[in-house]
C-alpha cells in the first residue's frame, strides 16, 4: 500500500516579536565567493582518463614546477583528477581563518573517495586570491563496481569536502555605513511593505527620534545619531537596531508537493463559508484460482488457471460545512473530518483556489 505524508505546520501568532538581525541584515555586510582550479591526487584508480587532456597539462605543468620534465605519453593518471574548488568567505572573516571548500570533479573521475587536494589559490570575481586551499576530502558516499558490472552507490562521490580546508590570505572588505558614518542601510531577507514599515517605527520608538524611514519593500534608511558615529561607537548603535523586536508580517501561503504528499499552510489562511463534498472510489481487484479437469478416460490434462474480477464502488458522500474559517485550526479539523488522504486534500486546496474560496497563494512544488 503507498503512504503519503500528510503535514500541516501551524504558524500561531506569538505575544513576542522578533528580532531586526533574524530578519534584516545591513547593507555591505554579506559573505564573498571564491573558485579555483586544483588537483586532486591519491585516487585508487578511479581519477581522469587521459581522454580528459587538461589534467595531463595540469600534471605536467605541476611537475615542471618542481623541476620534473616528462612527457605526455609517460603518464598514466589514474589516480589524479582534475577539479573545480569553491568556497564561501563569511563577512568580517579576517587573514588566518579557515573555512570549509567544495571540491567537484570536471573530467571523467568516476570518484574522489581517499583523494587529498593540492594546494589551490581561490580567487573572487576581480582575480585577487583570497584564500588557499588544501587537505584531504571527505566524500560522505561510495561507489563499488563488481567483476560481473554490477554497481553499488551512495550519494555522490565526484563531489566532496574538505573541512577547514581553505586559509584566508586577504580579508573581505566590508563598508557597513556610508557618509562618515551618517547612515545605514537594514534590507529585509524576504520583502514586504508592511514589515519594512513596522521596522522603521520599532527603530524610531526606541531611540525616541524620527531617524529611520522606509523607502520600499526592502530598504529602510537609518541616521545614525551624533553620540554614535564615531567608528568604536557604529557597531554598538547596529547591535542596538538588532535586539529590537518587531512582528512582521506574512502573505497568506499554501505549499503543497505533490511528489511526496507534503501540504504546509501559513497562519494567515482563511476559507470563505464554502461546502465540500468528497466521494471516495475504491478499485478492488480479486484473483481466484479455477481447475479445469478433463473428462474421464481422455487424454487431457488438468489446468489451473486464475479468475481476475474488479469490483469499483464510492462511498456514501461526507459533506463537511466550514463556516468561515478563521485560523489554520479550523481548516485543519473541517480537513481531517473528512478522512481524506494527502493527495485528496491536494486536490481539495486546488479546487478551493480555483473556486476563490481559498484567500491565499497557492505554491504546487
Amino acid at each position: 500500500m503507498r503512504r503519503l505524508i500528510f503535514l500541516i505546520l501551524l504558524f500561531q501568532s506569538l505575544s513576542f516579536g522578533t528580532r531586526i538581525k533574524d530578519i534584516a541584515y545591513v547593507k555591505g555586510v554579506s559573505g564573498y565567493q571564491v573558485i579555483g582550479y586544483g588537483l586532486v591526487v591519491g585516487l585508487n584508480g578511479t581519477g581522469d582518463t587521459r581522454r580528459a587532456s587538461f589534467t595531463v597539462q595540469s600534471v605536467v605543468s605541476m611537475l615542471k614546477k618542481f623541476g620534473i620534465t616528462v612527457t605526455d605519453e609517460n603518464l598514466r593518471m589514474r589516480n589524479v583528477a582534475a577539479v573545480m574548488v569553491t568556497a564561501f568567505i563569511p563577512p568580517f572573516a579576517k587573514e588566518g581563518a579557515s573555512v570549509d571548500v567544495i571540491v567537484s570533479s570536471i573530467g571523467d573521475a568516476t570518484s574522489l573517495h581517499g583523494g587529498n587536494l593540492l594546494m589551490t589559490p581561490l580567487v573572487g570575481s576581480d582575480g585577487v586570491v583570497y584564500a588557499v586551499a588544501q587537505g584531504p576530502i571527505s566524500v560522505g558516499g561510495f561507489d563499488v563496481r563488481t567483476a560481473f558490472g554490477t554497481e553499488y552507490r551512495r550519494n555522490v562521490t565526484t563531489t566532496g569536502r574538505v573541512p577547514n580546508g581553505a586559509i584566508i590570505e586577504k580579508s573581505i572588505p566590508v563598508n557597513i555605513a556610508s557618509n562618515s558614518n551618517e547612515k545605514i542601510e537594514l534590507v529585509l531577507r524576504q520583502p514586504d511593505f508592511t514589515t519594512a514599515k513596522r521596522i522603521a517605527d520599532a527603530v524610531n520608538l526606541k531611540f525616541n527620534s524620527k531617524i529611520a524611514f522606509a523607502i520600499d519593500a526592502s530598504s529602510i534608511f537609518v541616521k545614525v545619531p551624533e553620540e554614535f558615529r564615531s567608528d568604536e561607537k557604529i557597531v554598538d548603535f547596529i547591535s542596538q537596531i538588532e535586539l529590537i523586536d518587531v512582528q512582521p508580517d506574512a502573505i497568506a501561503k499554501v505549499v503543497i508537493n505533490e511528489r511526496t504528499g507534503t501540504i504546509v499552510v501559513g497562519e494567515n489562511v482563511t476559507i470563505s463559508p464554502v461546502a465540500i463534498s468528497h466521494g471516495a472510489i475504491h478499485i478492488e481487484i480479486q484473483s481466484v484460482p479455477v481447475i479445469s479437469q478433463p473428462a474421464p478416460f481422455s487424454r487431457g490434462q488438468t489446468v489451473v488457471t486464475q479468475l481476475t474480477t474488479i469490483n469499483v464502488y464510492q462511498d456514501t458522500t461526507v459533506v463537511t460545512a466550514i463556516e468561515g474559517a478563521a485560523t489554520v485550526q479550523d481548516i485543519a479539523k473541517a480537513l481531517n473530518a473528512l478522512k481524506v488522504l494527502p493527495r485528496d486534500i491536494i486536490a481539495i486546496f486546488q479546487a478551493l483556489k480555483e473556486s476563490g474560496a481559498l484567500k491565499a497563494e497557492l505554491i504546487i512544488m
